[in-house]
């Protein structure tokens, strides 16, 4: 095993070129109840492109590795680690602490590529409890999708309420998560409703099982467009709001009586004229949460579930190599991609 590798660090805030190339990086030492990885593949998410802008929210280390999503080979493993041996194909946890049950204050002070050094670089050495196996039914790439966007969207389907068979789910945009939301919806029977803003993304969204696509560029007042599609017009019962305050209100339009609001994002700003207020909440008789990705019983189960269903990640077409990060970071700023924009190491 090689006594350096290449990596990342996010070097300040200042935009993209705080993206520094260390390619003499020693490789992680491997303790006791520590598991080290060979990297394969990683996947982004807006998260990692707030960080080196000073726009993300909870705390980031100082010259952290940047990085949460991470799928790779375990090639050692401390003596008093259980859960793994050499060989065996793993995944990262988001918050490495938060095992099970709610997120609490320690858990979010242990997020990979934030408080703790993350995954974009060739070797990682991680607790055996901040990993799990990777479903054999997918290749690195697809696997490195899920330790965000897979989770966060399963999280926000079955982490308070259990999403039913019959039930509507909205989606917005053609996100990781909004597209992860959609396979999970249409492989428990539920129904789903997406928004989106272009006629292709439109037939995409059909491709992946939405059964009702709208526009909203041509139709602004979706929320109350989404509820009409519903039986009797009762509303959806999930929904993924990606947008923050400036969709929340569209959002609140098509809830169901007893639905659940899922806030997972910003997309659209932090600041809107016109927010909703808690109020919104008490006349809709609803729930409104924020979810942030999800624990690692959850992960499991997730796993099984993709296992069980033959569901696949939908990866960008185009693949960066780890060299490449900061054209990667570029490519999806601009919005160039569809489903998850991932990294090879290979």
């Amino acid at each position: 095993m090689l006594e350096t590798h290449q990596q990342w660090n996010v070097t300040g805030t200042s935009g993209f070129d705080s993206l520094k190339l260390n390619s003499s990086a020693p490789v992680p030492t491997v303790t006791d109840s520590a598991v080290l990885v060979k990297l394969s593949a990683a996947s982004l998410n807006y998260r990692d492109l707030a960080i080196p802008n000073g726009k993300y929210p909870f705390p980031v280390a100082p010259n952290v590795i940047p990085g949460s999503d991470g799928a790779g080979t375990v090639v050692a493993v401390g003596k008093a680690v259980k859960k793994f041996k050499e060989g065996d194909k793993v995944l990262t946890l988001f918050n490495q602490g938060h095992l099970a049950g709610s997120l609490d204050f320690a858990s979010i002070g242990t997020g990979l590529g934030g408080a703790v050094d993350g995954t974009l670089r060739e070797y990682g050495a991680f607790s055996e409890q901040g990993l799990v196996h990777m479903p054999s039914s997918l290749s690195f790439l697809e696997g490195s999708t899920l330790t965000c966007a897979g989770l966060t969207a399963w999280n926000a389907l079955y982490g308070l309420k259990a999403l039913k068979p019959g039930d509507y789910v909205l989606t917005q945009g053609t996100g990781g998560v909004s597209i992860f939301a959609v396979q999970f919806a249409k492989a428990a029977g539920a129904k789903v409703i997406a928004t989106t803003s272009s006629a292709a993304k439109t037939e995409k969204l059909k491709s992946f099982g939405a059964d009702h696509v709208i526009n909203y560029k041509e139709t602004p007042n979706w929320g109350e467009e989404a509820k009409k599609l519903t039986p009797g017009g009762r509303g959806v019962q999930h929904i993924l709001e990606v947008g923050g305050p400036a969709t929340m209100a569209q959002s609140l339009k098509a809830i169901a009586f007893d639905g659940i609001i899922s806030i997972i994002g910003f997309l659209g700003g932090g600041d809107h004229e016109k927010q909703p207020g808690f109020l919104d909440c008490l006349m809709n008789i609803c729930t409104v949460r924020g979810v942030l990705v999800g624990n690692r019983l959850q992960f499991e189960e997730m796993n099984r579930a993709i296992e069980a269903n033959g569901i696949k990640p939908v990866v960008d077409e185009k693949v960066f190599k780890l060299t490449e990060l900061k054209e990667a970071y570029q490519y999806m700023w601009d919005q160039k991609h569809f489903g998850k924009l991932c990294i090879s190491m290979e």
